[in-house]
């Protein structure tokens, strides 16, 4: 009800006409007083958000934490303001058994939310936004939950947190939490130039430190499932626990027959190459369908998930109506199915999405950058196609960009992507592609190329945890969008016509 001329006392909006004057003057000095105590709460409040030790003091100095509370000190929380990466979400922070209370997590983060209770299912010590740190029965949290959550100075673009970052897949005992901005291998396969692997082990701890923990192998990308295992192997031997990471991998065969010895034998290759006594999600690819083995193939690959050896199955670039018969007719419990999915290739919204939902199937989608060519780097610049230098490069510009348009028009996308980006506090051309994808049906990852030991782009991946796009921002994107061409056919088509 908005205030009139007649109305004296901001109380008297409130009050009942058989109030007196005396006594409405009465409650509206009350009414002031409660407005002044609420002022100073606000205060009070505003000054522990940016000053978080004073709280901890405060608690530290009138009550001693319960038993195996997570203790962190004044230093590192001090740290952490401002560096962490996705929302530390006080129900992300996780014990062993599962629980934490409100009053353990002001004493952390200085804010105030309700008791929560989750639990993992499976998993490690405590989580913080997804990122598993540590096994066993406690952990030294002011150590390792500081070099997780303040990874080396990494920061938020935006203080407001739209996304954890945190997906599941699977279901049950077998589920699986990844990070929504999965670590992709294929640049580390040789097609992109040659690699260092000490400083590649390296990084990897920058970006496990960062949050960014889930990884994208394959048996065809080189050594970088035997990178995945020299990490566990020194992560283990400098921390004293094991990694918070999950790494997928990819079983690609030519097509032929696929007895059970040969499947069992490509999966404990698996195992050793990852240094794993269990798959965390093993991705099946077929290059032929005419040959109906791969049938066969995953039967076998159900019965070495029922063994124990892989936690969940999934295929990449299996087409919906194949992916359909192994779901509906053989029963074949899948996850997840890595398909291409970018601005320029939408083809998974035809069918593909639609099923997946009704199957509770999730997308992991790959070039979703078109290998670097979607980024502020190519804004301005003339067609690139005498300067395409990688493996990536190759298969997107020809595959992709000249399938859907023309340069002239890819400049009108990136000029647009690039507004888009200004209006959300300067995030980069690649933020904008990588949400895009991310509020996309059923998309539970993009996975984004890590070039160990050549670039890195962590501070960047972080930020799309930030970004939240405004129906203008699709608009004006779909809008460049549809100027251009639908590729054609459904996802992994492009394998299959060239095989």
């Amino acid at each position: 009800m908005p205030l009139d001329r007649g109305t004296k006392y901001a109380s008297d909006v409130f009050l009942p006409p058989y109030f007196s004057s005396k006594a409405t003057k009465h409650l509206s000095s009350l009414f002031s007083a409660a407005l002044v105590v609420m002022i100073l709460a606000f205060v009070f409040i505003a000054t522990v958000e940016n000053h978080p030790s004073l709280l901890f003091a405060a608690a530290s100095a009138s009550a001693s934490p319960r038993p195996g509370a997570c203790q962190l000190e004044t230093s590192q929380l001090s740290k952490m303001k401002g560096h962490i990466p996705t929302r530390m979400a006080c129900e992300d922070l996780r014990y062993s058994d599962g629980t934490i209370s409100s009053a353990d997590l002001a004493c952390q983060t200085g804010r105030s939310i309700s008791t929560s209770r989750r639990s993992l299912g499976r998993g490690f010590g405590i989580v913080a936004s997804g990122v598993a740190l540590g096994v066993g029965d406690r952990v030294q949290a002011a150590g390792a939950l500081g070099k997780i959550l303040n990874p080396s100075g990494v920061s938020s673009q935006s203080p407001a947190v739209v996304d954890t970052g945190v997906q599941v897949l699977g279901s049950g005992s077998d589920a699986l939490e990844i990070r929504s901005v999965v670590n992709g291998l294929w640049q580390v396969s040789g097609a992109h130039g040659k690699i260092d692997g000490a400083k590649a082990i390296a990084e990897m701890f920058k970006y496990v430190d960062a949050g960014l923990t889930t990884w994208d192998a394959a048996d065809h990308y080189g050594p970088a499932e035997l990178i995945t295992r020299e990490f566990r192997k020194q992560y283990r031997q400098l921390r004293g626990q094991e990694p918070p990471i999950q790494v997928f991998t990819k079983y690609v065969p030519r097509p032929g027959d696929m007895p059970y010895e040969l499947i069992e034998a490509a999966v404990d290759s698996r195992l050793n190459r990852l240094g794993v006594q269990q798959i965390d999600l093993l991705q099946f690819h077929w290059w032929d369908y005419s040959n109906t083995q791969y049938i066969e193939a995953m039967k076998h690959m159900k019965t070495l998930k029922e063994k124990g050896k892989i936690r969940n199955l999934a295929l990449t670039n299996f087409d919906t109506d194949h992916m359909r018969e192994l779901v509906e007719t053989y029963h074949i419990p899948l996850v997840s199915n890595q398909v291409q999915f970018s601005l320029l290739d939408r083809r998974p919204l035809n069918k593909m999405t639609h099923f997946a939902a009704k199957h509770d199937i999730k997308l992991l989608a790959y070039g979703v950058l078109c290998g670097g060519l979607l980024t502020d780097k190519y804004l301005g610049v003339r067609d690139p196609s005498d300067t395409i230098d990688t493996a990536s490069k190759q298969k997107y510009w020809y595959g992709t960009i000249n399938e859907w348009g023309d340069w002239d028009l890819f400049q009108k996308l990136l000029k647009t992507l690039r507004n888009v980006g200004d209006r959300h506090g300067g995030v980069s051309i690649a933020n904008v592609a990588q949400r895009y994808i991310l509020d996309q049906p059923q998309v539970a990852g993009v996975i984004i190329g890590a070039r160990l030991s050549r670039a890195t782009h962590i501070d960047d991946n972080l930020r799309v945890y930030n970004l939240k796009l405004q129906p203008k921002d699709f608009e004006e994107i779909d809008a460049v969008l549809n100027q251009g061409r639908m590729l054609r056919g459904d996802c992994g088509d492009e394998y299959r016509r060239y095989y």
